[in-house]
């Protein structure tokens, strides 16, 4: 509907879910045709534009996220989701990702929109994410008959506490390729065209990830955000390593135009032994207080905190013998202690090995979500000139 004659309103629903923040969407709001909605979604964040000033985006990666939700068209599933990270400096939405961290609001939304009756004391919300065609089982906490908001759990980077949203991502191994393990081998080699050779474990669970020792790139894995981001040899070889897994697993043709805001996966993460380091906030987090140190590397930059899918994919490295996260951590931890930039995460995963094949039967998290704002997004009428409504809507 055109309330102003030259704007388009669409329901909006802007929710932090974990460590992210974006916007909830209604497939049935947007248009059907995957280029028109895909232009539409861009208006309404404002990108590309770093700053996001014209959109609702947050001008960063975390903060642009996006989740298009619907009844579902699973069998087993309350509600669809769709992930898409909205691109800052590209006309993008990359689809080819998910977010461990956003699904938590999904859940919560699908509670607080009907899509599933409450029960207590929890409420499972069972998530058919489209991208990945994998089953997420989110835990609801209930009491009195009412969404419990209020609770003692708190999650770094995020301030205060809240109640704690359970997340179980079943069948989590081989999300993207189809194998925990791409390559098969617990680890593999990059050759760059400078001679230089990185070790790397490539683990597909929940998302694609590299993983690379932060003492062979010339860190000490405690390092933070600004100091990583302004150092530029250091994202130019990360970005190169992670180009070359992806080609090496597929996900990355040879010759294509890669960036990182062209394409999410896989992702790469700097792993290190525990050692003392203060976080963001000038917290000391000491030694014994986690297992193992991970700075995971998100649209070009080192996350402010950690991606829920990376810890989750971490713990399910851990448990797979030979790989770098498993020579740090010992294989025998019911879950693992995350430190990154902002503290620590606490992450878990059942993994078994089956033949010469890694089955992730589940990995798990705690984490928070919360309703920050609804109403409706305007873009111009303009981005539908020329389009019929069957083919809008």
């Amino acid at each position: 509907m055109f309330d102003y004659g030259q704007l388009h309103k669409i329901p909006t629903v802007i929710m932090r879910g974990g460590t992210s923040k974006g916007l909830i969407l209604r497939r049935s709001d947007l248009p059907s045709d995957p280029a028109l909605r895909d232009g539409v979604i861009l208006r309404i964040y404002g990108s590309p534009d770093n700053s996001q000033i014209d959109g609702l985006g947050g001008g960063t990666s975390t903060t642009s996220k996006l989740a298009i939700v619907g009844p579902s068209t699973h069998p087993d599933a309350h509600i669809d989701y769709t992930f898409g990270q909205v691109s800052l400096d590209r006309q993008v939405v990359d689809y080819n990702v998910t977010c461990g961290n956003f699904v938590t609001a999904v859940g919560l939304y699908a509670v607080e929109e009907g899509y599933v009756p409450l029960t207590e004391p929890v409420t499972s919300v069972n998530i058919y994410n489209t991208n990945t065609d994998k089953m997420i089982v989110a835990e609801i906490p209930v009491i009195n008959g009412q969404i419990q908001y209020e609770g003692e759990f708190s999650i770094a980077g995020v301030p205060g506490t809240a109640a704690r949203i359970m997340l179980n991502f079943l069948n989590a191994g081989g999300t993207f390729t189809g194998k925990t393990l791409p390559t098969n081998n617990p680890t593999d080699h990059i050759k760059m065209e400078d001679g230089r050779k990185y070790e790397v474990s490539i683990v597909d669970c929940v998302n694609t990830l590299v993983f690379v020792r932060a003492e062979d790139v010339g860190q000490t894995g405690t390092e933070l955000p600004n100091e990583v981001n302004a150092n530029t040899d250091l994202l130019d070889t990360l970005e190169k390593i992670r180009v070359k897994a992806g080609i090496k697993i597929g996900l990355i043709k040879v010759g294509e135009q890669v960036s990182p805001s062209t394409h999410a996966l896989p992702k790469i993460v700097m792993v290190s032994n525990p050692k003392d380091y203060q976080t963001i906030d000038q917290q000391l987090v000491k030694n014994e207080d986690v297992d193992v140190l991970s700075r995971y590397i998100t649209m070009g930059s080192l996350h402010r905190a950690h991606a829920v899918s990376g810890a989750m994919g971490l713990a399910a490295a851990v448990k797979i013998t030979g790989t770098i996260p498993n020579q740090i951590v010992s294989d025998g931890l019911n879950g693992i202690r995350v430190g990154h930039p902002s503290g620590i995460l606490f992450a878990a995963a059942d993994v078994e090995e089956i033949g010469d094949e890694w089955a992730v039967n589940h990995a798990g998290n705690g984490r928070t979500a919360r309703r920050l704002m609804e109403g409706y997004a305007y873009v111009p009428a303009s981005i539908f000139t020329g389009m019929n409504q069957a083919a809008m809507f």
